[in-house]
C-alpha cells in the first residue's frame, strides 16, 4: 500500500489510475466547493465532506458520523473513484480535512495518501477546469471494527486517547460548535495542526515519533484518536501511521457525540 503521505514529486509522476481529490471544508461555513471552483490542482475532482464522507448529524451520533458503507461506495463510484484507483487527497489546511477521506479509504483497503503540504505547498499553477470522470466500480466494505473505538472503549482507560483539537478547545476555553466545552477525562491533547512545520508540511518522522512518545503514544501503544467530530482526528492517525507507529483507532462520534451526553467533562491541561 502507498505511504499515507506523499510529496509533490509523487503527484507529478501519477499515472492514469491515480485520482487527485480536493477535500476542502471549513468549520466556519464557507463553501469548500466554491473554493475548489476558484482554483484547484489540474485534474483534481472535488469530494464534499458532508455528503460523501459523513451521514447527517444527530446528537446521538455527533456532527460527522461515518456514512453507511454503501452510501460511501456510491459517492466514490459517482466521482469516478474505483477499486483499482490510488487517491491522493489535499486541502488548504495541511491535510487536516482531507485526512478523513484518506483514512476512510485506507481503513477499507484502498490505496490513498495525503499530499504533503496540500494546496498551499503546491508549486505549480491552479486551474478552474472541472474534469469529468466516468462512473467507476467501487465495492462497499464495512468499516473494520479494529480501526474504530466506541464511546465506552474511549473512556475505559485501556488506551491512550488523543484529542486532536487545538489546545484552547481541549482546555475548555473556547467551544464554537459543540454542546459544552472541555475534553474527555484522561485524554491527552495532541493538536493535529502541530504535526506540521512552518511550511505546512509534515514534521520529519523522528519528530513525529517524539510528539507521540511525549503523550504516551509511542511503541506498541493502543491509540484512540478523536477531535470535534471525527474529521481532524484522522490527521493524527495518518501521522501515527506515517511515523511507523501503527494504525490506531478512530472514535467517530468524538467530542460532538460525547458532549451531548451527561458523561463528565474535563477542562484545563
Amino acid at each position: 500500500m502507498i505511504d499515507p503521505v506523499v510529496d509533490e514529486s509523487r503527484l507529478r509522476l501519477r499515472d492514469d489510475d491515480t485520482v487527485v481529490v480536493d477535500v476542502r471544508w471549513y468549520l466556519d461555513g464557507r463553501s469548500g466547493r466554491a473554493a475548489y471552483e476558484k482554483g484547484h490542482l489540474l485534474g483534481a475532482i472535488f469530494i464534499d465532506l458532508d455528503s460523501a464522507l459523513a451521514r447527517p448529524a444527530t446528537p446521538a451520533d455527533g456532527r460527522h458520523p461515518l456514512p453507511d458503507p454503501v452510501v460511501f461506495a456510491e459517492a466514490m463510484a459517482a466521482a469516478g473513484i474505483g477499486d483499482q484507483n490510488t487517491v491522493i487527497a489535499y486541502d488548504d489546511a495541511g491535510g487536516v480535512v482531507a485526512a478523513r477521506l484518506v483514512w476512510m479509504l485506507r481503513a477499507t483497503g484502498h490505496d490513498a495518501a495525503l499530499l504533503d503540504g496540500g494546496l498551499n505547498a503546491w508549486s505549480g499553477e491552479l486551474t478552474t477546469e472541472v474534469p469529468v470522470r466516468p462512473e467507476a466500480v467501487f465495492t462497499a466494505r464495512e468499516w473494520p471494527a479494529e480501526r474504530l473505538a466506541t464511546i465506552e472503549e474511549t473512556v475505559d482507560g485501556g488506551a491512550v486517547v488523543l484529542d486532536a483539537r487545538d489546545a484552547n478547545r481541549f482546555r475548555g476555553e473556547f467551544e464554537p460548535v459543540d454542546p459544552r466545552p472541555g475534553h474527555i477525562p484522561g485524554a491527552r491533547n495532541l493538536p493535529c495542526r502541530e504535526n506540521l512545520g512552518a511550511d505546512g508540511r509534515f514534521l520529519a518522522v523522528e519528530q513525529l515519533r517524539e510528539r507521540f512518545a511525549g503523550v504516551g503514544a509511542g511503541g506498541d501503544a493502543d491509540v484512540i484518536s478523536y477531535c470535534g467530530s471525527g474529521v481532524t482526528a484522522c490527521h493524527n492517525l495518518i501521522a501515527l501511521e506515517h511515523a511507523g507507529l501503527g494504525a490506531g483507532r478512530l472514535y467517530p462520534g468524538s467530542w460532538s457525540q460525547y458532549s451531548a451526553t451527561d458523561r463528565p467533562a474535563a477542562t484545563g491541561d
